[in-house]
């Protein structure tokens, strides 16, 4: 008979255990446990098919419907499942924990597998994460004007064995109305919180963990609420970068990938920028002169940011201003001035 665990010891359970994921590939896509392998018992239509049936003419006819499409193909299922598995023990989960998650476990187990299975299903993890993620931690959140390399920086205070969440590598965009040119489709909001929960939940909360300033949304993602409350209110560094160096940063990260796109960006800020300070950004664009265009922007975007951050009337800043723009450097600099000026500083505990 397969076990049942609760969200947080079916997380924790032993790393080599694969997580099958039993639901519709449609219901995978939307948003899955990171790692866990999509092993439907039944398709996006066939899943439509059953949940019609069980709605006009009840439970019974729908496990009959259910097992007469599942029979054919459980060949193939432990055959997907073999390829996938390196031992005997499995996690198994579907939506609420019902029906298709037992099917399957069944099926698993009468052929030789050990199967935990996720009490309350995907639903329960979902409202798992989302507590977990308000708990208490030592956030420094790393600020600075548009084109400060604040990522950069934050990679390189990763490499020296600090905590960091890149949350814009996670939403697979940059921020701003430019920040998805050049990178991958997002995933969706839901899988984003789950990748986000995976790394927060590898972190020790009684050390550093530093984050990117970053806005309610991530191009089409949102931060939850936990998170937004974290970026807000911890003690944050305002890297303090020449705007000089910042316009040849962005024009090195941007210039040259695709000026339509880069034309369609500043339209969609064309309100906020005003038409004129717009029109010549597009001309200057059509000119190839990328410092002029990135000089327009960023302006806007300086404006808007100083107005941000300094509604957030509890948070303690702190300035970090270096006159060249060095990554490496700037990453030792911050992780001195933390430790020195944050350890024994702002109790963190309560945030």
């Amino acid at each position: 008979m397969p076990i049942t665990l609760d969200a947080a010891d079916f997380l924790t359970a032993y790393e080599s255990m694969p997580v099958v994921d039993v639901r519709s590939p449609a219901e995978f896509q939307q948003g899955h446990i990171p790692g866990a392998i999509n092993i439907p018992l039944f398709n996006d239509l066939e899943r439509a098919e059953v949940g019609t049936l069980y709605v006009r003419s009840g439970r019974d006819q729908a496990l009959l419907h259910g097992l007469d499409i599942i029979l054919p193909k459980t060949k193939k299922i432990l055959q997907t499942l073999g390829d996938c598995a390196t031992g005997t023990k499995l996690r198994v989960y579907c939506w609420r924990g019902g029906l298709r998650s037992l099917n399957m476990a069944w099926l698993f187990e009468t052929n030789g597998y050990h199967v935990s299975l996720l009490e309350g299903g995907y639903k329960a993890y979902r409202r798992f994460i989302r507590t977990r993620l308000d708990e208490a931690a030592r956030v420094v959140v790393l600020g600075g004007f548009t084109g400060s390399g604040k990522t950069e920086v934050l990679n390189h205070i990763a490499e020296s064995g600090e905590q960091v969440i890149d949350l814009e590598m996670l939403a697979s965009h940059k921020g701003s109305a430019f920040g998805g040119i050049g990178l991958p489709d997002q995933p969706t909001n839901e899988q984003f919180e789950n990748n986000l929960y995976d790394q927060w939940s590898q972190l020790d909360k009684d050390k550093f963990i530093w984050l990117e300033d970053e806005s309610r949304m991530i191009g089409k993602v949102t931060l939850p609420d936990p998170m937004i409350r974290k970026i807000q209110e911890s003690p944050m560094i305002v890297l303090e970068v020449p705007k000089k160096i910042r316009v040849e940063r962005l024009v090195r990260e941007y210039a040259g990938i695709d000026d339509r796109l880069l034309s369609e960006a500043v339209m969609k800020i064309e309100t906020r920028l005003g038409k004129p300070r717009a029109k010549g950004a597009l001309f200057f664009l059509q000119e190839k002169d990328y410092a002029t265009v990135a000089d327009q922007v960023i302006t806007y975007y300086d404006k808007a940011y100083s107005f941000s951050i300094h509604r957030r009337k509890n948070q303690p800043r702190y300035q970090f201003a270096v006159s060249e723009f060095d990554p490496r450097e700037a990453a030792k600099g911050l992780l001195e001035f933390a430790h020195k000026h944050l350890k024994n500083g702002p109790d963190l505990s309560g945030l």
